[in-house]
């Protein structure tokens, strides 16, 4: 009878301990734990703080006892593995003092990541937490009873720092988001970010961005507080409690000690069977280095859904069914109020990072679309941005920020560029229509419209920080929308002509510059262009219109 023995449960090793049962119901399958809890929904711990989850044993995704009589598996929890002896293909465990070596056929190193806690002054302080186990949670919990919390600082503006602060906002303490970048969810590029962050201040979060925290010290004014968050530009930030979350470390240190092969950033190397450089071991999960998806790059990606997915490909493998994994394209969603957050792919930064440029290796559409027909009532828009190459279509990114229908729109994206899709595929697809949950025109459908468009020559296109150096000599800049909208904010020297009338005001637009177009959303705008190309003028359309050009001055508070 073979053995196989899986180190470390949650999402990788627990799905790969179900999958090999499936496959193989004699065998051998041990899963060593070294925590209580051997699956749990870490991606829900921050609701459960909030209120949101109110039973804390909803996060048990499978208990010991679940896993033992449904699967037949050997679970050992508060079974820390110190060691891989590859030598004679055994893994030493530590349960708490009983020290032991456990044979294996086949070993799966699922070991996670932990939160990175910065070396700071102060930050080993009993009010400062982070969140990443349901034991942390009890913790965070336990003393925002006991200690009436008031003030909350969020050191982190990523994905749970951002849950972190809404849900510390929900339950009524006031919160501040301290973040080392110019901008919150570093997934998305900053003009997108800036809607998140509108969302952030207009429920009363506070956003402290481009900033670094130096110290927590204890608090020496009248407020009362339990610290307050030094930050490098000399803001002291009182609060009751501290939540960092700056990011997470992969647990790489039993295949580094075992000699298996590591990445330049720790992770271990893996190839698409999920198999690490000694054939009898592989690894799942956040401590691996992956294929990105759209550049072929090795990166990692520490998200659920890929984890479970490695750790089934994993037991496929070793059970002898071929099984490859294609890469992570980083498919992520985020709820921030009443906003979801969502994004696939990568981001105009990267594509900067690796000196690509704008017009020429990549191309950008903004639309904000209604997420269902707006005589339906509670509609609302979704902002989206999508990245692709202009001479292929190939998509290379998208973000949407909105209300319902957001996700939809990404998980239809992510479903088309894993099936090789382009732009053209985007605008040919149907998908399903009534006035309650789309328009006829899904906001999918369009962004693929706009991206043809530009491909065909239909409409040039020029971005918003193009628009900031435009030699004005060359260019005029021409507002179509109405002079209300004009007057409650504009351009600097816009030419005031609505779409509506431009015909009759041709004449203000001077043959000899490019007329450069804008309105709120860029449809408009469009149409101007087109009518202004076909009188034999040339023209530009703002990408995004105003509502892109608002949001980059959006200053957050």
């Amino acid at each position: 009878m073979a053995r196989y023995v899986i180190v470390g449960g949650v999402a990788g090793g627990a799905s790969a301990a179900a999958r090999l049962r499936r496959l193989n119901e004699h065998d051998e399958i041990v899963l060593l734990e070294r925590g209580n809890y051997v699956s749990f929904a870490n991606c829900g711990l921050p609701y459960y703080i909030g209120g949101t989850i109110q039973s804390r044993n909803s996060l048990l995704v499978q208990t010991p006892e679940a896993l033992r009589a449904r699967f037949n598996i050997d679970v050992r929890i508060n079974s820390n593995v110190t060691k891989v002896n590859r030598d004679r293909k055994t893994v030493t465990v530590d349960n708490n003092g009983d020290i032991y070596e456990l044979e294996y056929d086949k070993l799966i190193l699922s070991p996670g990541s932990s939160p990175i806690k910065p070396p700071l002054k102060g930050v080993d302080s009993e009010n400062v937490f982070t969140v990443w186990t349901i034991p942390d949670t009890d913790k965070i919990s336990s003393y925002l009873k006991s200690h009436k919390c008031k003030s909350a600082v969020v050191v982190g503006g990523g994905f749970i720092g951002v849950e972190m602060a809404e849900n510390l906002k929900e339950i009524g303490l006031d919160v501040t988001i301290v973040e080392m970048l110019d901008q919150a969810m570093n997934n998305l590029d900053f003009e997108m970010a800036q809607f998140v962050h509108m969302e952030l201040n207009a429920k009363g979060v506070h956003l402290v961005l481009g900033k670094g925290v130096t110290e927590i010290a204890a608090c020496s004014d009248a407020s009362g507080s339990a610290c307050v968050v030094k930050v490098d530009d000399g803001q002291e930030i009182p609060a009751d409690i501290v939540i960092m979350c700056v990011g997470v470390r992969p647990n790489s240190e039993l295949a580094k000690d075992a000699g298996l092969e590591v990445g330049p950033r720790g992770h271990i190397v893996v190839d698409d069977t999920l198999r690490t450089s000694d054939p009898d071991i592989y690894a799942v999960g956040d401590a691996i280095e992956v294929v990105d998806f759209v550049t072929k790059e090795k990166t990692a990606v520490p998200l659920a859904g890929p984890a479970n997915k490695q750790g089934r490909i994993a037991a496929d493998n070793i059970m002898g069914l071929e099984s490859r994994y294609a890469g992570t394209q980083g498919t992520s969603i985020a709820k921030v109020f009443d906003k979801a957050v969502a994004s696939i792919g990568i981001n105009e930064k990267r594509l900067q990072a690796a000196g690509k440029k704008l017009h020429e290796d990549y191309e950008i559409v903004y639309a904000h679309p209604m997420n269902h027909a707006s005589y339906y009532p509670g509609g609302s828009m979704i902002h989206m941005k999508v990245i692709f190459e202009p001479a292929t279509g190939k998509i290379l990114g998208a973000q949407a920020v909105g209300e319902s229908g957001t996700d939809k729109r990404i998980d239809v994206i992510a479903t088309c560029m894993r099936l090789g899709g382009t732009t053209e595929d985007l605008q040919e697809l149907e998908l399903a229509y009534a006035p309650p949950f789309n328009t006829a025109k899904d906001p999918v459908n369009f962004v693929g419209y706009i991206a043809e468009n530009i491909r065909k020559g239909v409409v040039e296109p020029i971005h918003w920080r193009e628009v900031e150096t435009l030699d004005r000599d060359k260019y005029q800049i021409v507002d179509v929308r109405t002079a209300p909208e004009n007057a409650a904010g504009a351009i600097e020297g816009a030419t005031l002509a609505p779409v509506d009338n431009l015909r009759e005001m041709i004449s203000l637009i001077d043959k000899d510059r490019t007329a450069v177009l804008i309105c709120r959303s860029a449809v408009r705008s469009y149409i101007a262009a087109r009518i202004l190309t076909q009188n034999g003028y040339n023209a530009q359309n703002v990408m995004g219109g105003w509502l892109i050009y608002e949001a980059i001055n959006y200053k957050p508070v």
